[in-house]
C-alpha cells in the first residue's frame, strides 16, 4: 500500500475533454457534453488584433492608447459580446459551470460508514472548522457509545483553551527568537502575523484533548462571540502583538527573568479574561460534569465524569497525518517551525506521500467504518451552494479563452494554492476496478448549504486540492510508518504547509 516512490511525480493540472466538433444535429445517444459541444460558440482567433497591450517600443511598460485599440477590437467578436453581457452581470463562476459535472456529482455511494454524527454542524462565522471537523469525528464513537442519535461535542471549549494556548505560545516564541531575531525577519513577521488566529491543525486538536479533554456542548454551548469571532479576535491580536514588544524589550534592556515571567502572567490573565467574558468560564479538566442524555430508545439517563476521561475513547493520540505536497520528497517526514499551541506538545508532523498513497489510506479508513478528518483549499473549483467539488465543474475556456494549467506544486510553490478548510469523509463510490470516482463529505456550514450539509468531491479535485487526512496507522503500509521514525524536515513558518485549516 506504501508508494515506494523517493520522489514525487508533478501532477498533471486537470484538463477538460477535447473540445468535439459535431454537426447540429444531436442523436439520442450522444451526453450532455457533446450536445453542448455541438452548438458551441468556437471561435479559434477570437482575440486576434493588429493591436497589442505592451508598448511596441518597451515591453516593460502597457501603452493605454493600444490597450484600448485592442479591446475595441476584442468587442467586434460576437462570442466576447456576448460573454460580456453574461460574465460582467454575475459571478462568473457560477455562469461557466458545466451541467453535466453538476449531473454526475450525485450523492451516492457504494462504500460508507455505517454511522454518520448527527445533526449537521455550523462553525457560523468564525475559523473554527478543524475544531469541528475535529469533534464530528470524534462524536460518531460517542453517540454509539451512549446510544445517542443527536449530539455534538462542544466546539466552544476546544475554542477557549486553544486560544489561551496559542497566546502563551505566541509570548513564549517572542521571547525565544529575541536575542537571534528583529522584530521585523520574516520569521517574528510571521509570528505576528496571526497569534491567535481561529485556523489550527490535527497536532494541534491531539493537544487540547490531551491536556483539556472534551465535553457534550450542552455543558459548553456556543456564546455571539464563538460563533462571530472576529472583534475578540481583533482585540486579543492587538494586546498581544503589544505585550510581544514590550516582553522582547525587557529582555534587551537586560530585565531579570522573574520580572519578565510577572509581566507575561499579567498578560496571560488580560488574555483569559477577555475569552471568559466573550465566551464564558470553561468547565475545568479534572473536574467532574454531571450530563443528562436521551437514548434512542428514549431513556434518560445521566452520565458524571471529567473532560479528560469524556475524551478516553477518541483515541486522538493514535492517529497520523498523511499529506501529500509533491514539492518534498515522497515517504519523507515533515514539519513546520514556530507552528503550535500548546508550548512543548505535540509537533505538528506530516507524513509527505503521494496522492495515490492517501487515498488508500482513505479507502480503507472507510472499509474499517472510520470517518477521515481531511484539509482541503475548499475554495477551487467549488459550489458550496450546491456542494460541488469537482476539477471540471467551470469552464474558464469557454468563457475567457484561457486555461488554467499551473500543477499541484506549481500552485504551492506560488502561493496559488494551500489548506484552508477542514471536513469530513465519510464515503466513497468506487467503479469495478475499485478506484475512487467520488467522495462523500461533511461540511460544518449548516444544512442551507450542499446536499443538507454534505458535499460531492470529485476524485479528481481531490487529486488537486486535497492536502492532508487524518487515519489509523494500520491502513498505511510498514514503509510509511517507518517514517515517522525520521528526523523532520523543517518548514519554514511562511511556508503553504503551515497554513491553518
Amino acid at each position: 500500500m506504501g508508494n515506494t516512490e523517493s520522489t514525487p511525480t508533478p501532477l498533471q493540472p486537470p484538463m477538460r475533454a477535447g473540445r468535439r466538433r459535431q454537426t447540429s444535429t444531436s442523436s439520442p445517444t450522444q451526453s450532455l457534453d457533446e450536445k453542448f459541444d455541438a452548438v458551441r460558440i468556437d471561435h479559434p482567433h477570437s482575440c486576434a488584433s493588429d493591436h497589442s497591450v505592451l508598448s511596441t517600443s518597451d515591453t516593460e511598460h502597457v501603452s493605454g492608447t493600444q490597450t484600448i485599440q485592442y479591446v475595441r477590437d476584442l468587442l467586434k467578436d460576437n462570442k466576447n459580446r456576448l460573454g460580456l453581457s453574461a460574465l460582467s452581470t454575475a459571478n462568473p463562476s457560477t455562469v461557466l459551470e458545466i451541467p453535466s459535472a453538476i449531473l454526475k456529482d450525485t450523492q451516492n455511494f457504494n462504500l460508507a460508514i455505517p454511522h454518520e454524527g448527527t445533526p449537521v454542524t455550523n462553525q457560523r462565522s468564525s475559523g473554527r472548522c478543524w475544531i469541528f471537523a475535529a469533534t464530528n469525528v470524534f462524536r460518531i464513537a460517542i453517540q454509539q457509545k451512549y446510544d445517542i442519535k443527536n449530539f455534538e461535542l462542544s466546539q466552544a471549549y476546544l475554542f477557549f483553551w486553544d486560544k489561551v494556548e496559542k497566546a502563551n505560545y505566541f509570548l513564549t516564541s517572542l521571547l525565544d527568537t529575541a536575542e537571534e531575531y528583529d522584530v521585523d525577519s520574516r520569521l517574528v513577521s510571521a509570528l505576528m502575523a496571526s497569534p491567535v488566529g481561529d485556523g489550527g491543525q490535527w497536532d494541534m486538536i491531539v493537544n487540547l484533548v490531551a491536556k483539556y479533554g472534551i465535553v457534550p456542548q450542552t455543558l459548553y454551548p456556543d456564546s455571539w462571540n464563538a460563533q462571530n469571532s472576529s472583534t475578540m479576535d481583533r482585540l486579543l491580536t492587538t494586546k498581544l502583538r503589544e505585550g510581544g514588544l514590550r516582553l522582547r524589550a525587557m529582555r534587551e534592556d537586560g530585565a531579570s527573568d522573574e520580572d519578565i515571567a510577572d509581566t507575561k502572567e499579567k498578560m496571560m490573565q488580560d488574555v483569559v479574561r477577555i475569552l471568559t467574558l466573550c465566551l464564558g468560564p470553561p468547565p475545568a479538566a479534572n473536574e467532574k460534569f454531571t450530563w443528562e442524555y436521551t437514548t434512542t430508545k428514549h431513556q434518560v439517563k445521566t452520565a458524571s465524569l471529567t473532560p479528560l476521561d469524556f475524551a478516553a475513547s477518541t483515541e486522538v493520540k493514535k492517529f497520523i497525518s498523511l499529506v501529500n505536497d509533491p514539492r518534498n520528497p515522497y515517504n519523507r517526514l515533515l514539519t513546520v517551525d514556530h507552528l503550535g499551541n500548546v508550548y512543548d506538545g505535540r509537533p505538528i508532523t506530516y507524513v509527505n506521500v503521494s496522492a495515490q498513497t492517501l487515498k488508500q489510506a482513505c479507502v480503507a479508513m472507510l472499509r474499517k467504518g472510520l470517518p477521515i478528518f481531511f484539509g482541503s483549499d475548499v475554495g477551487k473549483m467549488s459550489d458550496s451552494q450546491k456542494g460541488i467539488m469537482d476539477t471540471a465543474l467551470v469552464d474558464y475556456d469557454l468563457g475567457f479563452d484561457v486555461q488554467l494549467e499551473m500543477t499541484k506544486a506549481q500552485r504551492l510553490l506560488t502561493g496559488e494554492s494551500q489548506m484552508t478548510h477542514a471536513m469530513v469523509l465519510t464515503a466513497v463510490h468506487l467503479d469495478k476496478e475499485g478506484k475512487p470516482v467520488r467522495w462523500r463529505v461533511e461540511n460544518s456550514w449548516s444544512v442551507a448549504a450542499g446536499t443538507e450539509g454534505y458535499f460531492v468531491m470529485s476524485d479528481a479535485w481531490m487529486d488537486e486540492f486535497c492536502y492532508q487526512a487524518v487515519v489509523d496507522p494500520a491502513v498505511v503500509s510498514k514503509e510509511v510508518r517507518d517514517v515517522l521514525s525520521q528526523e523532520a524536515k523543517v518548514l519554514p513558518l511562511w511556508d503553504p504547509m503551515g497554513a491553518l485549516a
